[in-house]
């Protein structure tokens, strides 16, 4: 059984064990374009791939199922070297501690997700970035593109052009990486990881 196959089972939800850690060369390929129309298997990898997303991000699914919270998943991190992403950002509650009218800001499956336009100028989270395929702490500032606009095309194989800044812009750029066979931490300045470029926007 293909690792597609296994991963698309009715029956399986997708857990850490599925994910790959870094040194598996899978990491380090760059993944296939997905032909269209979409394959129902590709269609449904898509899915469990958000729905572990909402799984790692859910307290008690997340504890029940050992998850590591995350936002975002990319195929090859789960072994199947294609060019498909998910990517789940939730909006944060309001001062008062009221859940937000959206409960996403960005939920979505890209399949042949590309960055068509960015800015000059750069951006880093203030805390580093994090990734299911990394089990340990990085520090330093991971350089990015303060705004991105992507092109990708969904599951029922719509084409769709969708603008990005700040958070959703990085883990946007973070899982078009993956598909790349990029890490998050190849952008890190390994002289002086923490260096501010001018001009450069830090995210808290």
């Amino acid at each position: 059984m293909s690792v597609i196959e296994r991963l698309t089972k009715a029956s399986h939800l997708i857990d850490m064990d599925d994910i790959i850690r870094e040194g598996h060369p899978t990491l380090r390929k760059v993944a296939t374009e997905i032909q269209l129309p979409l394959s129902d298997e590709e269609v449904i990898l898509g899915e469990k791939m958000l729905q572990f997303l909402k799984h790692s991000q859910d307290p008690v699914m997340a504890e029940k199922m050992k998850l590591r919270g995350g936002v975002g998943l990319a195929a090859p991190q789960i072994d199947i070297s294609k060019r498909i992403i998910a990517v789940l950002v939730p909006n944060p509650e309001d001062e008062e501690g009221n859940p937000p009218a959206e409960a996403y800001a960005l939920q979505e499956v890209m399949y042949n997700p590309k960055i068509v336009s960015h800015s000059i100028q750069e951006a880093a989270m203030e805390g580093g970035e994090g990734c299911l395929s990394v089990d340990r702490e990085v520090p330093g500032y991971v350089v990015r593109h303060a705004r991105v606009t992507v092109e990708y095309f969904d599951k029922t194989g719509e084409k769709h052009r969708i603008k990005l800044k700040g958070f959703n812009a990085i883990v946007v750029q973070h899982e078009i990486d993956h598909i790349n066979g990029i890490m998050f931490y190849d952008r890190i300045n390994p002289e002086h990881p923490f260096a501010i470029k001018e001009g450069m926007l830090v995210i808290e």
